[in-house]
């Protein structure tokens, strides 16, 4: 990456949201719309809030940490709870749910702009998002929800540099997309499913495993994790532990995907419209912003 480069793109940043106060921000306190957030911050100062769901399929922690950052940054932030599990073209677990679940969504937080005199909304996608199987995108387009990030060119590694500049602490934060992402497409989505995904993370964050996943197959558990952590997982005592853990949350089957953490792994049971598989970008984040 290019600092020059990167820079003229956060002056080009600047203007656009110059151009679009007062704006309302989807925020999920992931590495894009946090710097999004403190760029429009110092920009517009008071011209700018930020919304977050809570509860359904976020965890609680993402919740805590979106709200400590936002409070950070000294911004207006509207947290609204998220009843996205009460709805059947969601839960059914279908190839359009990141579409379904956006969609809802982006309604919720057209509500809160409009009660609040907000003209615009934006979120966090970047260029990079162009070359993923990104359903929940289409959505925003057609909610009329705005990409600055992706409008001025900035790309996933720039603002990593950037927010590393200024001083946030979410520059170098693993993706944490949402818990739905993680269990198979066709297998019902519940709330008990998701705990499951839940508690099972937690426990390859108690072993010192960060930005892995567990997926969902039903009564399989499928550990992705960086290669690099293979060795430790599979020796005797950590292997016979977190199996017993996983068998105490409801997984009859443990396995460990030898080709390690792939981005949205699950979407190769479809296929994008060029035909090919849209997991084999290996992005490094999943699902966005909210």
């Amino acid at each position: 990456m290019e600092t020059g480069i990167a820079h003229d793109k956060e002056v080009a940043l600047a203007r656009w949201l110059e151009a679009h106060r007062p704006l309302l921000i989807a925020f999920s306190g992931g590495v894009d719309s946090t710097y999004l957030l403190a760029v429009a911050s110092r920009v517009l100062g008071d011209g700018v809030a930020a919304a977050t769901a809570c509860g359904g399929v976020h965890p609680d922690a993402e919740t805590a940490l979106a709200r400590a950052l936002a409070h950070r940054l000294g911004v207006a932030h509207f947290c609204f709870q998220d009843s996205i599990l009460a709805c059947a073209d969601f839960t059914r677990n279908g190839p359009d749910r990141c579409y379904v679940c956006k969609r809802h969504l982006f309604a919720k937080m057209k509500e809160i702009a409009d009660s609040r005199g907000i003209v615009h909304i934006a979120h966090g996608a970047t260029v990079d998002d162009r070359s993923d199987y990104r359903p929940g995108h289409r959505a925003a387009r057609e909610a009329g929800i705005l990409a600055p990030l992706e409008a001025v060119g900035l790309e996933k590694a720039e603002i990593r540099a950037l927010s590393r500049r200024m001083g946030l602490e979410t520059w170098n934060r693993p993706a944490q997309p949402c818990l739905a992402t993680r269990i198979a497409y066709g297998i019902p989505i519940d709330a008990g499913r998701l705990a499951q995904v839940a508690s099972a993370e937690a426990e390859l964050a108690r072993l010192g495993i960060h930005g892995g996943r567990v997926r969902h197959h039903g009564d399989t558990a499928r550990i992705e994790v960086a290669p690099v952590h293979f060795v430790r997982l599979v020796s005797p005592s950590v292997r016979a532990g977190l199996v017993k853990a996983l068998r105490r949350l409801g997984f009859a089957h443990a396995a460990l995907d030898l080709e390690g953490y792939v981005s949205g792994s699950l979407n190769r049971s479809l296929q994008n419209p060029s035909g090919e598989d849209p997991s084999e970008t290996l992005r490094t984040d999943e699902n966005g912003d909210i």
